[in-house]
């Protein structure tokens, strides 16, 4: 997930990485045309003073363009003035807001969930002044043809947000979209400060957690009782559904993880659903799926329903089959523990019974395989790759201002030249109020400044992967890796961009192209030899044995059918609501899971409490993870497939056209330069193991 986000510690725990050099703060901060100015060691004062203190030189550059004489407007001081500001804005801001989401104390975190609240309503603000749309409306009339692609781009991009902002409209509808869109902003950010929050635990003896490996339990903490504490953190949820043999666990583990914040945000998400419905409304628009959409790949929500109903009905009968073979395997295991069977798949059975098909149908050892992935190796292999691919150099920053001790800061530069492209933090353990999921956050936008230099761009990748401890390495699931993979992938997104103006840098594409960069490189890790080069036993450094290594390669169409059903439900659920005034939150996802992935929802619980894509961004969205896939297995295949995986040639080509771009050019324009044709969905279809009977699908 890319999150682009609108306390000096100890020296950080070192890991070694063989192929990553480290140099000194000073050194690093003296090779770029613009260091990495962000300070992490704010007080609660601090950021209130520095939030004020930004609103404030913001708001003066709008006064002063909204007061020119329409007849006076200018590149210059229209144009430029607003770039620059757009980009001191978003430099300034994520030191305030981005806290909230890793800090260690509650107090900071508070302050800047704050700074963020009252950000976002300065952001309402400024998005609808309409005597600076006026003047920006005058410019696009006068200048005709005197302007770059980027710089047209950019001017067109002002106009169009302003008249999807109501500024074309009568005074009291602008006043009323911005009211609401005021209050929409505040309630995103507190669905999501209710997650990051929350501390929620379960107490289970070790008979109740049979089938989980002694290093899980070992890593838990204990009660007075010598009882285990399990948390909804990531590392203790999804091990224990995969693994733990007791049905009654996994089902109180599964109710608790989707009934977190279960009232509240509820209330939240479904007040927001009624006020993003009123915006669409008052702007024009059907729906708010309509609204999001039009600026997207997909342009409407018709669309987007008919790419989802075909993904469906192509995996319709993969899912039928693969739900009978795990049904049998209930049934199975059942008889051989002495459990009732109840003739169905439950919500708590999914993870632990597809774990099971790929330990009988593909003989994947998972005790086994996680044994050859500790953290610090897959961290040396993934950083080499990303190197030798697209022509980097990454050099660790010593004494870096962080956030925690655990927390690191990394240089980028350019292989051939040397040059300082970018830096990025690593923050890969969980700890109490932390961002509970995987993402990466772009801090500092990868564009020109005031004085026409490039600006280092800085990114923080933010993770969740077990902690390690006292004679136990964090070991990762290969779907961890998985993730590192493509959250890293974002990381270099922001990192390569080398845009003109802060609103296309990085990952600032359309919603439904974001994913794309990311989710091609997750196929690195579906190949013999990166996996060799991010693998080694954690005791001994042996290599991954070839049987091991072939099994876990071929199950990679394991569950195909079901997991993608589960996007189509999360789609779905999230178009329904979307298209709608107003929704029953825990209905929608009820009806959707028995249709579609036919499984019921737990009675009591609400997965879309804890949905935060619908308040990340993602609202109306989410199908762009399945639409990115199909046009990122068509780059994988069509190119560095047929031309070589760590092909270099390829790889750099891959960053000039598609990660130095950002979002200056449209999605399908990138594609179309790389592939040398439009995209088409074969390679995605290939990928999942599934047939596909007619030709190739243009989109």
């Amino acid at each position: 997930m890319c999150r682009a986000l609108r306390s000096i510690s100890k020296p950080a725990v070192r890991m070694t990485i063989q192929n990553v050099s480290v140099i000194p703060a000073r050194e690093c901060s003296q090779a770029g045309n613009k260091t990495n100015t962000l300070r992490w060691d704010l007080s609660p004062a601090d950021i209130r003073t520095a939030t004020d203190g930004l609103i404030h030189r913001v708001k003066k550059v709008y006064d002063d363009v909204g007061s020119l004489k329409i007849e006076d407007v200018s590149v210059e001081n229209t144009l430029k003035a607003l770039a620059d500001v757009k980009q001191d804005y978003a430099s300034s801001r994520h030191v305030l807001d981005f806290p909230q989401y890793v800090c260690p104390s509650k107090e900071l975190r508070a302050a800047s969930t704050e700074a963020d609240k009252k950000l976002a309503e300065f952001d309402v603000e400024i998005s609808m002044r309409e005597d600076v749309f006026e003047r920006i409306t005058a410019l696009q009339r006068k200048i005709q043809g005197d302007l770059s692609p980027e710089e047209q781009r950019f001017l067109d991009r002002l106009v169009t947000l302003g008249k999807r902002k109501g500024l074309h409209l009568s005074k009291d509808i602008q006043e009323e979209i911005k009211r609401t869109s005021k209050l929409i902003s505040e309630l995103s950010i507190e669905f999501n400060k209710n997650l990051n929050e929350d501390d929620t635990f379960l107490v289970f003896s070790e008979r109740e957690l049979g089938g989980l490996a002694d290093s899980y339990l070992n890593a838990l903490e204990k009660t007075a009782e010598e009882r285990y504490k399990v948390t909804l953190e990531y590392p203790h949820y999804y091990p224990l559904m995969k693994r733990c043999h007791n049905p009654e666990t996994r089902r109180k583990m599964e109710t608790a993880f989707h009934s977190r914040c279960k009232e509240v945000n509820t209330a939240i998400l479904e007040e927001l659903i009624q006020l993003r419905a009123k915006v669409a409304d008052l702007l024009g628009y059907s729906n708010h799926a309509d609204y999001v959409l039009e600026v997207n790949m997909a342009k409407n929500s018709s669309n987007v329903s008919d790419f989802l109903d075909t993904f469906y009905e192509t995996l319709k009968p993969i899912g039928i089959k693969e739900r009978k073979y795990i049904l049998a395997l209930k049934k199975r295991e059942c008889l051989m523990m002495g459990y009732q069977f109840d003739g169905q798949i439950n919500a708590w059975d999914m993870p632990y019974y597809m774990n099971q098909v790929e330990q009988c149908k593909f003989a994947v050892n998972k005790d086994k395989l996680i044994e050859y992935f500790p953290l610090d190796v897959v961290t040396e292999g993934l950083f080499g790759i990303y190197q030798e691919l697209l022509g980097l150099t990454f050099t660790e920053v010593e004494h870096a201002h962080v956030w925690h001790e655990h927390v690191k800061l990394y240089s980028a530069q350019d292989a051939e030249t040397g040059e300082e492209i970018g830096q990025f933090y690593v923050d890969l353990h969980p700890r109490e109020g932390k961002y509970g999921h995987a993402a990466c956050f772009g801090l500092q936008p990868g564009c020109r400044g005031p004085d026409g230099k490039r600006r280092l761009p800085v990114a923080a990748m933010v993770a969740n992967f077990t902690k390690p401890r006292k004679g136990c390495q964090s070991l990762l699931q290969h779907h961890e890796v998985e993730t590192y993979f493509h959250e890293f992938g974002h990381v270099m997104h922001e990192l390569c961009s080398k845009t003109t103006f802060s609103e296309f840098s990085g990952t600032l594409v359309e919603t439904d192209f974001v994913e794309v960069p990311s989710q091609m490189l997750e196929n690195w890790v579906w190949e013999k030899e990166p996996l060799r080069r991010m693998s080694r036993h954690y005791k001994d450094g042996t290599p991954i044995p070839d049987n091991l290594l072939d099994k876990l390669i071929a199950s990679r169409v394991a569950n195909t059918g079901l997991m993608n059903l589960r996007q189509v439900v999360l789609s779905k659920v999230d178009q329904s609501l979307h298209t709608s005034p107003r929704a029953d939150t825990t209905e929608v996802f009820a009806k959707h899971c028995q249709d579609i992935l036919g499984v019921p929802a737990t009675p009591g619980t609400n997965m879309t409490a804890s949905f935060s894509h619908l308040t990340g961004g993602y609202d109306g969205q989410y199908y762009s993870y399945l639409w990115s896939e199909v046009y990122s297995m068509d780059i994988f295949f069509s190119r560095f497939k047929k031309e070589g995986i760590m092909n270099p040639k390829v790889g750099k080509e891959y960053r000039r056209v598609i990660l130095e771009t950002g979002g200056s050019v449209d999605g399908t324009d990138m594609l179309k330069t790389f592939l040398g044709r439009g995209p088409c969905q074969d390679a995605f279809f290939q990928c999942k193991g599934l047939i596909k009977s007619q030709e190739t699908q243009k989109l």
